[in-house]
């Protein structure tokens, strides 16, 4: 392959990555992509001596990276809603992202028989939506065995959990347990501190810092 068709092919690469950032429902992701692509396309332009190109890619990445640092400072604010499983809600909530709720929880049946299996069910909403869902069994001693811990995509940076987390430490819950298939969900158990043992996901919110 020649040098000319490599450098085609790393301009190429550039101009898909910013095309399919804007295929991300979550506004932190498609910022991410988006800016990979614009410093790949300022490369690519400079190579190939495009200045007017690469002045505008380089500005793109500078407005991507200004973004991303305010919505890393800017908290927003939650609602932790208390609920019942049998709620219509929650109902709701379940069955209009049933879809998507399958590719990160593999496991989770999402007819109503599964939801009475739960005697915990909590809502985050921001700003009146909702945002993200919690369904589990509490026990006696202060655990909480996760059955179903969902974000809408545009709500998935980790916020809505840190805010619940908080919001269940309060209230008395001391451990987080995750027995099922995570699925996509993985990565996201891995970010928030779960520690796979013997199976199981577990996490102990009595060490988190107040």
């Amino acid at each position: 392959m020649s040098t000319h068709m490599m450098i085609e092919l790393v301009g190429y690469f550039g101009s898909a990555l910013v095309l399919v950032s804007f295929l991300m429902a979550s506004v932190v992701k498609l910022r991410i992509i988006n800016m990979a692509g614009g410093v790949i396309c300022t490369i690519y332009s400079l190579v190939i001596h495009a200045y007017p190109t690469a002045i505008m890619n380089t500005c793109l990445v500078l407005i991507n990276f200004y973004y991303l640092m305010r919505l890393r400072k800017t908290e927003r604010a939650y609602d932790v809603i208390e609920g019942k499983p049998e709620e219509s809600m929650l109902h709701y909530f379940v069955n209009r992202y049933a879809a998507d709720i399958q590719k990160y929880f593999p496991d989770f049946d999402t007819i109503s028989k599964t939801m009475q299996g739960c005697n915990a069910a909590y809502i985050v909403c921001h700003d009146t939506a909702p945002a993200g869902i919690l369904l589990g069994n509490r026990r006696p001693d202060g655990e909480l065995d996760v059955i179903l811990d969902y974000s809408t995509p545009a709500y998935r940076d980790c916020s809505v959990g840190t805010c619940l987390y908080s919001r269940l430490k309060e209230q008395g819950i001391r451990k987080l347990t995750f027995a099922g298939t995570p699925g996509l969900h993985e990565s996201y158990l891995q970010t928030m501190g779960f520690t796979k043992e013997e199976g199981t996901y577990v996490k102990e919110l009595d060490q988190d810092k107040k």
